[in-house]
C-alpha cells in the first residue's frame, strides 16, 4: 500500500511548526494546572480558545470536517474515561478519579501544531495511573525510533510492543499522521504493525505520533454526536501525542517546552 508523497519540510518550515507546537505545549501546561474535580470540559475549551487567540494562532479543530460528519464544534477534544478520542467539550463536570485526554491543534503562520495529553482528575486509581504511565512511555519509545533510515513501522512496533507487554491494547481505528500545512498529511502512522506503507524515514519529515491505548479490547464504537469514539467494552482509554521533526541528529520534539 502506497500513500501520497510525503512532504519534507525545510529548516525554516520546521521552525514555524515549532512555534505552533510551543503554543500548544503552553496550553497543555496551563490545563495541567487547571484540570480538577468540578471543572467542566467546556471550561477547558474556553481556556484553550482564549490562549490560542492570545497567541495569534487559530484553532485547527474548530470547523474541521472528516468524511461526511458535521464540522467539529470546539477548539479542543476532551475525552473522559472510556472516551478514546474526539470527545466534544461541553457541560460534563469532571469528577475525582476521572481521566481526561485533551488534544489541541493550532494553525500558526500557515502551519499546524498538534499534541495531546491525558490528565488525572484529582486522585485516580492505581489501574488508571498505570494506563497513563504505559501510554506515555510508549510515545517516547516510539519517538526514539524516528531517525533517518529507519522504517516507519519501527515507530508502530515500539508502541505495540510496549503496550501489549503490559496487557493493554492499541486502538486500530485511529492512527498518527504527518503534519505540516495540513493537519493530516502522509504518512499514516498506525500504533500496530503489519498494515500500511512502510517507507524509510528521512530528514525533514514531520510527524504527529499518538498512541491511543485501551485498558481492555482495542475495539471502539462511535457515539451519536458523530465524533466521540469510546471503548467498545466501556473500559478506560488514554492518549498522548507529540509532533516531531526528523533531523540528522535524530527526533526533535516540537511540542515539548
Amino acid at each position: 500500500m502506497k500513500e501520497n508523497p510525503i512532504i519534507l519540510k525545510t529548516p525554516r518550515e520546521i521552525d514555524i511548526l515549532r512555534e505552533a507546537n510551543q503554543i500548544i505545549a503552553g496550553i497543555l501546561d496551563k490545563l495541567a494546572q487547571t484540570v480538577e474535580p468540578g471543572i467542566t470540559t467546556g471550561e477547558l475549551d474556553k481556556i484553550a480558545s482564549s490562549l490560542i487567540k492570545a497567541s495569534g494562532g487559530k484553532p485547527a479543530f474548530k470547523g474541521y470536517r472528516m468524511s461526511n460528519r458535521k464540522p467539529y464544534p470546539a477548539c479542543i477534544c476532551s475525552s473522559v474515561n472510556e472516551e478514546v478520542v474526539h470527545g466534544i467539550p461541553g457541560s460534563r463536570v469532571l469528577k475525582e478519579g476521572d481521566i481526561v485526554g485533551v488534544d489541541v491543534g493550532v494553525v500558526y503562520k500557515g502551519f499546524v501544531g498538534d499534541a495531546a495529553r491525558t490528565y488525572a482528575v484529582g486522585a485516580i486509581s492505581d489501574e488508571a495511573r498505570q494506563l497513563l504511565k504505559i501510554t506515555e512511555e510508549s510515545l517516547y519509545q516510539a519517538i526514539e525510533q524516528a531517525v533517518p533510515g529507519a522504517r516507519l513501522q519501527q515507530i508502530s512496533a515500539a508502541v505495540q510492543t510496549h503496550v501489549e507487554s503490559h496487557g493493554y491494547s492499541v486502538v486500530r481505528d485511529f492512527v498518527g499522521h504527518g503534519v505540516g500545512r495540513n493537519m493530516h498529511e502522509p504518512p499514516q502512522i498506525p500504533n500496530y504493525t503489519g498494515v500500511g506503507w512502510n517507507p524509510r524515514l528521512q530528514v525533514g519529515m514531520t510527524l504527529a505520533i499518538e498512541p491511543m491505548v485501551n485498558e481492555g479490547s482495542w475495539r471502539v464504537k462511535m457515539l451519536a454526536d458523530e465524533w466521540t469514539a469510546v471503548t467498545a467494552d466501556g473500559k478506560l482509554s488514554a492518549h498522548f501525542e507529540h509532533s516531531i521533526a526528523i533531523t540528522a541528529n535524530g527526533p526533535d520534539i516540537l511540542s515539548r517546552i
